[in-house]
């Protein structure tokens, strides 16, 4: 088995105060979510399902649900974040369906989801592969995958670009830049070994597209 078949996770524990304040920093690049959001929304089906995979606070989840009538449900491991995503839905009139469980054994049906959608995610799952098959297994024939996740290779200059652009209070911006050093930077993928996990879940290369940003990769999957 791989060494990055199985891995535990060492980043921080997403519950209780951390949980609420990862979700007012990351709720700054509100926008962002928008735009994947209106970015997206293009490619889906009238009552398209689609899974938010570790949705966190459920963000992109609810700006998704404000633009059509599709059938959105989120999955997370932190019962923090399910109950805080929960509220914020509530909170913008729209209905998701947030959920308590772990990406490696998800609580779904085979050929449930027509689009799957993962962001900064993907690097902190303790079976990354047994994920990858999950996603296809509950992935509809035809239906497709999006993972968007930081680079291992990202240059420290790029994050303080990156930092910079969201609008944080001094302390906030030293504290992020410090977690991506020395956390994010840890448990993230080089291209190579991400196409070694997709490879291994059964996607052919045919059916997977790579790009890059900034900061992070994108991983495109077509069942």
């Amino acid at each position: 088995m791989s060494t990055a078949a199985v891995k535990a996770y060492r980043g921080i524990g997403m519950e209780g105060f951390i949980a609420t304040w990862y979700s007012g920093i990351v709720g700054k690049s509100l926008e962002e979510y928008r735009v994947l959001a209106r970015s997206i929304a293009p490619r889906l089906e009238q009552r398209a399902s689609v899974l938010d995979l570790a949705p966190g606070p459920g963000y992109f989840a609810i700006e998704l649900a404000k633009l059509g009538p599709y059938r959105v449900t989120g999955l997370d491991i932190s019962r923090s974040f399910v109950g805080i995503a929960h509220d914020k839905a509530r909170e913008q009139g729209v209905e998701v369906d947030f959920r308590l469980g772990n990406a490696a054994a998800m609580p779904f049906e085979t050929d449930s989801f027509d689009f799957i959608f993962c962001r900064a995610a993907f690097k902190n799952f303790a079976q990354p592969q047994h994920a990858l098959r999950e996603i296809r297994r509950v992935l509809r024939p035809g239906g497709q995958a999006l993972i968007i996740d930081l680079r291992k290779d990202v240059s420290a200059g790029s994050i303080r670009q990156a930092v910079a652009q969201m609008g944080l209070s001094r302390i906030n911006a030293v504290l992020t830049r410090w977690i991506f050093r020395y956390v994010l930077i840890k448990r993230a993928y080089t291209r190579e070994e991400l196409l070694q996990l997709v490879a291994g879940a059964g996607f052919g290369s045919a059916n997977t597209d790579f790009s890059e940003s900034l900061t992070g990769l994108e991983i495109r999957l077509r069942k």
